[in-house]
């Protein structure tokens, strides 16, 4: 499954902006405060949105005023999400569109919640989950394509409350295909918040599988894919090899009172390091290498500026592993400011995010025909965003 387009209206900085045609490998750029980080907040609200409810995910980021775009507050804040999903053997491009905006007590409500596709090449899209304050319908037999639209089966449904999304519901039962994929994605995007801090006290004795978003149960997971995959902990061992220099093994180890420790070899040096005495740099792509070769991607992963408290030169390399990570089948979507980094990278790939009139506007750099003609000429994009080229695009 992936993101095509991301609509966001009345949301922060995003008074109306749009990313369309966005790849498996998306990278946001832009100077501070053009709203790298907002764009990743929209990511954690609808998770947030679907693990609670609208209020709380609401109240969460300072209620509904500070969340809505300044001087809007009286408008409804709106997200729509286009993806590709696969519908019994038939892929098909689905439209998700949430609208929230506050009842008369203040309270943040789902005023509208639409799931919608075409069913077949032409006509308008059908909606197949359609919502208002806590009341709405469903389509139970939506992937009999061949049934006339008066013939395909509603179910009217009320929820607890109008503050909680339908497809948290409904998409618990296979029999709403669309609302069950989107609530099985949501709920396993990853929007990383890795702090190097977390990832290296040691830790009793347990079990992970996955990556926390802050990195805090590295030595688990690290333990648990050195156990259970091996093929996956050689190919991160491998990475660490060539690309941090003197580092010849990484292994977790558990001491005497039952704690999980990781340590790191230098091959200059008779006894391995314990991770509270490796530098940040290598503890985080340690941790990065671990996230990237999970062996279940998640189907969106989101990370704020790898580049820092890592080494330029390591930057490239790092970009080819996202990448990796994307084909393999996790959308990432990345905020950076390194050069070295967007060397890496296609323009196709790039994002350009700049302020006007206050409010955050997103383009595509291979929309520009000067970038193209640069890049076909020689020049890497890091270098024009250094030049400041990027930030000026239209």
């Amino acid at each position: 499954m992936q993101i095509e387009s991301i609509e966001i209206k009345n949301y922060r900085l995003f008074r109306h902006a749009k990313l369309s045609g966005i790849p498996r490998l998306c990278v946001l750029v832009g100077a501070n405060g053009t709203g790298k980080s907002t764009l990743f907040d929209v990511f954690s609200f609808l998770k947030d949105a679907l693990a609670m409810n609208v209020s709380k995910a609401v109240s969460k980021r300072g209620g509904f005023k500070e969340l809505a775009s300044r001087g809007f507050a009286q408008e409804p804040i709106e997200l729509t999400l286009q993806f590709r999903l696969d519908i019994t053997g038939k892929e098909r491009l689905v439209t998700y569109l949430l609208r929230v905006q506050p009842d008369k007590t203040g309270r943040a409500v789902v005023a509208r919640e639409i799931l919608r596709y075409k069913r077949g090449a032409n006509g308008k899209p059908f909606h197949f989950l359609d919502f208002a304050l806590g009341e709405g319908y469903a389509i139970t037999n939506e992937e009999d394509f061949s049934k006339p639209d008066e013939e395909l089966a509603r179910e009217v449904q009320t929820l607890d409350a109008p503050d909680i999304l339908a497809v948290k519901g409904l998409g618990q039962f296979d029999r709403f295909k669309a609302a069950s994929a989107l609530r099985l994605m949501i709920e396993n995007w990853h929007i990383s918040d890795f702090h190097v801090s977390d990832a290296r006290p040691s830790q009793e004795d347990g079990f992970a599988e996955h990556l926390s978003t802050r990195g805090d149960n590295l030595p688990l997971v690290a333990n648990f894919l050195f156990e259970h995959h091996p093929e996956a902990f050689a190919r991160i061992l491998s990475a660490m090899q060539a690309r941090v220099p003197g580092v010849s093994l990484v292994e977790p180890r558990q001491t005497e009172d039952g704690r999980l420790v990781l340590r790191f070899q230098d091959g200059s040096f008779k006894d391995p390091f314990v991770a509270r005495h490796v530098s940040d740099g290598t503890i985080k792509m340690f941790a990065y290498l671990v996230l990237l070769n999970d062996p279940q991607p998640y189907p969106l992963l989101a990370v704020e500026e790898p580049e820092n408290q890592l080494y330029p030169e390591l930057l490239p390399e790092l970009a080819e592993e996202f990448r990796s990570y994307a084909q393999r089948g996790g959308q990432v979507f990345i905020s950076s400011h390194s050069p070295d980094f967007l060397n890496a990278l296609n323009l196709e790939e790039i994002y350009c995010l700049r302020k006007a009139e206050g409010f955050t506007q997103i383009s595509r750099a291979v929309d520009s025909a000067n970038l193209r003609a640069l890049v076909d000429a020689g020049d890497l994009p890091g270098w024009l965003w250094k030049q400041g080229l990027l930030e000026g695009l239209n």
